[in-house]
């Protein structure tokens, strides 16, 4: 008994049992998973309900700092201010006491200021409390002062300091007087609830507007549900994980927030994959757990390549010595390999538990559908018969897309990410309002104390310093001197990179210095230092992983090309939008003139880990047709037949996904959202529907040829069901 497909002949499905005798390793686990059914669900009910129990304090206990080049001068500066300084560094809270109506020796005044340091008192993160000290910290028309508490913890028990204290801070606000707590540590405090707020609202918005897609790709309610409780098993598991880990090492909260969205987008993709071929293979089996088997023997392995892919993609993000980032990246990868985990145990099981009943609550058009599809069928053999104006004119969109971002330009988020309304925005533009532009940005210069004289002079020679301080000596007695320059530009001025470069050139050879912006500008230089590596090293990976999978060097590097061209798409878009402003009115922002810092190097790795996700399943079914049939015309056109819906369906919930997040009112999201949703909606559309499958129509046979002595050296991977 055999079934035809175009002009292959796939044999039908063996009689039941556990696993046919020529399934792989992946069919025959499998089999084994669609056998133990229970066994599957009890394993991971504990492990749900361990980990579940934690998950709830995910954004609670995580990290809300970490934005910092680790061993860059100004780290050391700021551990020095710390440790001799009594806390007075970049991680400590300021206070903006502000009147219209009263100075800062009204009574009323005096005893505000006296309220807001009992409130540092009694919290031993707190170091020593500066009151607002003239010519320094108070205005010069005596209606604002800056009251100081030192920091004398991490930087991350900071941020959750002024999380337990700032509105303590605030409620003080009262007879005329303003309180506002500013600085880098209620800074990143007021960001993270903004963002934490965001990335809420934008998964609910996006869990229903994902149902109603999956629903119209699978026209089953239950094959729809399964997708969705799979990447909910994956989102639980990794946020307990993310808390325990967090126990070890400091995971910042961002890495919760990312890993929600992948764990939504890339669990729907690999369970469609998964449920589509097994929905394919109950048509020709009367046993579910052979059903199991053929689809984890050929989609299980797609799924399982795309998955580690994805992993090897972002663990190059982890040389990057910046916590913030680097724990983003783990993540990620623990939402994706809860996910893969789940894809690879968990939905065999439910498969095998349901049967044909994965069916059940079918919409009336959804009898008419077919694994093999007639659409993408039809569209392959156009792409075969007119291959050149398709390629051409996707290349003239990418190409067109991508020159703007030889005009990109980066830096670290300003002050704009933070909402209007939130304390910290509202205290930093009062200090400039007060104290001038760059304030907010001061430089602290440690340097040693023979040093003192030769140090002020120069740094108030500098050109773009406004004021230097007079030298202060360490209260514990170290031998050296702390003094604060005031830059003449906003901090997110491109030119304070360059008064920075001057100073750290000009000063004394053992003077540092540091300050938040100066922490700022030396995690751009170490993302921007980082960044070529980080590109080969994934490029390379890629490749590495087509070539073993497809066992075929041409087109393994054909498709880790072609992804280049939907980032740097992506990217070009991104600089239209965020740094030249076009289309602001209708997302409801103020551009920065800049994509923040961290984009280029996070950005290339997670839109490369997602085309390369589509590009493994468009070319292992692609391949598992030319193994049984051997002619590259069937290859390429039953490639597109049996994949596209599915591309189409993925890509159109992590477009929906995505594009959620342009909801968001803070910038970063925003960004994340926009630049992830066009980067996955050009791949899609353009790559993986249009150039791919014509580069296999141009390249024929060669595109799967392999010299024998590679074949010899790289493990036999086959995606036929033979």
């Amino acid at each position: 008994m055999s079934r035809s497909t175009g002009s292959i002949r796939i044999r039908e499905a063996d009689p039941p049992t556990d696993a046919p005798a020529h399934a792989g390793l992946l069919g025959r686990m499998g089999a084994a998973m669609a056998r133990r059914t229970r066994i599957v669900f009890g394993v991971w009910l504990i492990a749900l309900v361990a980990l579940g129990a934690v998950a709830p304090s995910v954004f609670s206990s995580l990290a809300g700092a970490g934005w910092q080049a680790n061993g860059s001068e100004s780290v050391q500066v700021r551990e020095l201010a710390q440790q001799h300084f009594g806390g007075n560094s970049s991680a400590a809270v300021q206070v903006v006491v502000h009147s219209d109506t009263r100075t800062i020796d009204d009574p009323k005044f005096q005893q505000l200021l006296s309220k807001a340091a009992a409130v540092f008192a009694g919290d031993p993160r707190f170091g020593e409390v500066i009151a607002p000290q003239p010519g320094m910290s108070i205005s010069p028309d005596g209606h604002t002062g800056i009251l100081i508490a030192g920091a004398n913890a991490s930087t991350d028990d900071m941020v959750k300091a002024v999380d337990d204290h700032k509105n303590e801070l605030t409620a003080l606000s009262g007879n005329g007087i303003e309180v506002y707590p500013t600085g880098a540590s209620a800074l990143w405090s007021d960001f993270n609830k903004a963002n934490h707020d965001a990335m809420i609202q934008a998964e609910m918005f996006s869990w229903p507007v994902t149902l109603a897609i999956m629903v119209l790709a699978f026209g089953s309610l239950v094959a729809a549900g399964l997708p969705l409780l799979l990447t909910l098993a994956g989102l639980v598991a990794s946020a307990g994980a993310l808390v325990l880990l967090n126990e070890v090492t400091p995971i910042s909260v961002w890495a919760m927030n990312f890993a929600m969205m992948f764990a939504l987008a890339l669990g729907i993709d690999y369970a469609l994959f998964i449920v589509a071929r097994f929905r394919d293979a109950l048509r020709y089996s009367t046993d579910p757990r052979t059903a199991v088997a053929e689809t984890m023997d050929t989609a299980g392995k797609a799924v399982a390549l795309s998955g580690l892919t994805v992993l090897v993609s972002l663990s190059a993000v982890l040389l990057v010595p910046a916590p913030a980032v680097r724990t983003m990246a783990v993540g990620i990868m623990l939402a994706v390999f809860f996910v893969l985990a789940a894809t690879l145990t968990l939905l065999p099981a439910a498969l095998g538990a349901l049967g044909g009943k994965v069916n059940a609550g079918s919409l009336p058009y959804a009898k008419l559908q077919r694994h093999h599809s007639p659409r993408f069928a039809a569209w392959g053999h156009l792409l075969h018969k007119h291959p050149w104006p398709f390629a051409i004119g996707a290349l003239i969109v990418l190409i067109g897309l991508s020159v703007p971002a030889l005009g990109l330009k980066v830096a670290m988020p300003s002050i704009a990410v933070v909402p209007a309304d939130a304390p910290v925005r509202q205290g930093y533009e009062l200090v400039q309002a007060q104290f001038g532009d760059g304030t907010p940005g001061m430089l602290q210069i440690i340097a040693p104390a023979a040093d003192a004289t030769q140090t002020a002079a120069t740094a108030k020679a500098t050109a773009g310093i406004a004021m230097v301080t007079p030298p202060q000596p360490a209260p514990d007695g170290a031998d050296y001197v702390m003094l604060q320059a005031v830059p003449t530009v906003d901090p997110s001025d491109p030119q304070m990179g360059e008064i920075l470069d001057r100073l750290r050139v000009d000063l004394p050879a053992d003077a540092l210095v540091g300050g938040a912006a100066a922490e700022n500008l030396d995690l751009q230089q170490a993302l921007n230092d980082y960044f070529p590596m980080t590109v080969g090293i994934i490029l390379a990976l890629g490749f590495l992983l087509l070539l073993v999978a497809l066992q075929a060097p041409l087109i393994a590097i054909l498709g880790t090309l072609v992804s280049l061209l939907s980032t740097a798409a992506a990217f070009g878009v991104a600089k239209l939008i965020f740094q030249d402003g076009h289309g602001t009115g209708l997302l409801g922002f103020t551009p920065q003139g800049f994509l923040d810092g961290w984009g280029p190097v996070f950005f290339f790795a997670m839109i490369f880990a997602i085309a390369m996700d589509y590009t493994v399943f468009l070319l292992a079914t692609a391949k598992e047709h030319y193994e049984l049939s051997g002619d590259p015309k069937v290859a390429h056109v039953d490639g597109l037949a049996h994949s596209g819906r599915v591309i189409a369906a993925a890509a159109a919930v992590m477009v929906a996904v995505f594009f959620t997040f342009a909801l968001a009112d803070p910038l970063p999201p925003k960004e994340m959202g926009i630049i992830l949703g066009v980067a996955v909606l050009l791949d899609a559309v353009l790559i993986r529907l249009v150039l791919l499958p014509v580069l296999l129509r141009i390249t024929g046979h060669a595109a799967w040829w392999s010299p024998a002595w590679l074949r010899r050296i790289l493990p036999a991977i086959s995606f036929s069901h033979r």
